[in-house]
């Protein structure tokens, strides 16, 4: 058990290395720190936004929610192919006008687009409120690894604790250069160890084939929407499609990484490239009904992975695979950390307080900011425990208000910051308000889904009572997409002659 312990630490070395080189890289100025000078090339940004969007909701959720629900987290297939093409549609865009305009985070552009200070704070918080929760999970899944791989002689305090110091660490140095050059590494680690585990472990079962065969005579339930309990049907697999691709695209940390990339082209890949490696999903299929065979009845679903890794596997592949799951919980909270003071920084205290500070003072409140809410949410993670999927959901579905007033200034002229205002504030409301009704909603969807529905109607009914933004305002993104536009025409037409 502390052999296993110790290649997690071992492990958990590589990204203080690669912090500090990538602080040798680094030009020293803020731009560097937050969006690595706009100047991510494609194999990173490929890494970064998947190591990012695969977390411990993913890795360890996954299996979870399979092993206690039934199959409607396969509609993870479905979000995957639904989060590359929104990063294709929605990302180029936000990268376009970034690029333009000089934006960093999501309020720049949506207070910048709808000319509002109001809008600036109201999506500064929302960004900030709902990414601690997901950063939350991140800590736990971590720490419910190195507990389990220890045996219990790590407890799960002293082992969220060391997650959290670890990445503080290499953040603070290194910035979001420290954390792409990471995500390569974690991103490549994670993808692979979840698809292996699922094929290892079936084996205790006879395969693939033979578990399958033995679900259907044993656990038919499992197999089938609603599940075994009834409660996870169509609404649900219907929620979690959109809510999480949603949800994860307007997490502060993809924008992000939306405004860092050095070439739009790699926006028109995403879209393949995201689905393919969907089919990692598999592995947690084989993994959770695996488990649901020979390790029925499990108190905390979030630790069923690493349960059976360390009953049925050889110590080298269960630490492996367990260095995999932390791949994931900390290529993911690497970047919230990042965003969140990133968000705080820019939108909070540059543009409120000290709209003069120096690039060196501005390092410097971002760093405050990581040890601030990195704390918090570590606090969390002891006292507010809840399934990872569960809470994951809540913080998806906080952001994911934020698709509306973003597809308002993209494609919308009509739109208008009293329009977006209301939508977004009565969508959160909603789904506050539902999120913690005792009773079932209807058609088995989601709060967020209805909190959606809401932002969605009085967005474009309030839009449509008010003034329109003002021409002096509205003209210039209208001028800067229509050039969008014929650059994506263009570069359209020339693939058509070279072909």
């Amino acid at each position: 058990m502390i052999s296993g312990v110790v290649i997690i630490l071992l492990f958990m070395i590589i990204p203080l290395i690669v912090g500090v080189l990538a602080a040798t890289k680094s030009d020293n100025t803020s731009d560097d720190y937050f969006i690595q000078g706009r100047n991510m090339g494609s194999i990173t940004t490929f890494f970064t936004v998947s190591a990012t969007w695969w977390s411990a909701f993913a890795f360890l959720g996954s299996n979870a929610s399979l092993y206690s629900e039934g199959p409607v987290y396969l509609t993870a297939i479905g979000w995957n192919i639904l989060f590359g093409i929104l990063y294709f549609v929605v990302g180029k865009r936000v990268w376009y006008l970034g690029k333009k305009f000089n934006y960093v985070t999501p309020s720049d552009l949506l207070g910048d687009f709808y000319d509002s200070e109001k809008i600036r704070v109201v999506v500064g918080i929302v960004v900030v409120v709902f990414t601690i929760p997901y950063l939350q999970i991140q800590l736990t899944g971590g720490a419910y690894l190195i507990e389990i791989a220890s045996g219990g002689y790590i407890p799960f305090w002293l082992a969220a604790l060391m997650f959290y110091i670890v990445i503080l660490i290499y953040v603070w140095v290194g910035g979001i250069r420290a954390i792409a050059w990471t995500d390569i590494i974690y991103g490549a680690i994670l993808l692979f160890g979840l698809l292996y585990a699922g094929l290892y472990l079936s084996n205790v079962v006879g395969g693939p084939i033979a578990m399958f065969e033995q679900m259907q005579a044993q656990y038919p339930e499992h197999m089938v929407l609603p599940g075994p309990d009834g409660n996870a049907g169509y609404g649900m697999w219907i929620s979690l499609c959109f809510i999480t691709a949603i949800g994860a695209l307007m997490g502060p940390q993809m924008w992000l990484r939306m405004y860092s990339v050095k070439n739009g082209t790699i926006f028109n890949l995403m879209p393949f490239l995201i689905s393919i490696i969907a089919i990692c999903y598999a592995g947690s299929l084989l993994v959770s009904w695996t488990g649901v065979l020979v390790m029925p009845g499990v108190e905390n679903p979030d630790q069923i992975l690493p349960l059976l890794l360390m009953e049925y596997a050889p110590f080298i592949i269960a630490a492996l695979i367990l260095a995999a799951g932390a791949s994931a919980a900390m290529s993911t909270a690497n970047s919230q950390i990042h965003a969140v003071s990133t968000v705080m920084t820019k939108d909070f205290y540059q543009r409120y307080k000290n709209p003069d500070a120096s690039h060196a003072k501005l390092m410097r409140i971002g760093r405050y900011y990581l040890l601030v809410f990195s704390a918090i949410a570590y606090v969390l993670a002891l006292f507010a425990p809840g399934l990872l999927v569960t809470v994951g959901l809540i913080a998806f579905g906080g952001t994911a208000q934020l698709i509306v007033p973003t597809l308002g200034a993209l494609f919308w002229k009509r739109s208008t910051a009293t329009g977006a205002l209301t939508g977004m504030i009565s969508g959160l409301f909603v789904m506050m308000i539902l999120q913690f009704t005792p009773l079932p909603l209807p058609f088995g969807l989601s709060s967020s889904m209805y909190g959606l529905f809401v932002n969605v109607l009085l967005f474009v009914v309030v839009s449509l009572l008010t003034k329109p933004r003002p021409v002096s305002v509205s003209s210039r993104f209208e001028l800067a997409l229509n050039e969008f536009n014929k650059e994506e025409h263009k570069g359209h037409n020339d693939k058509k002659k070279s072909a």
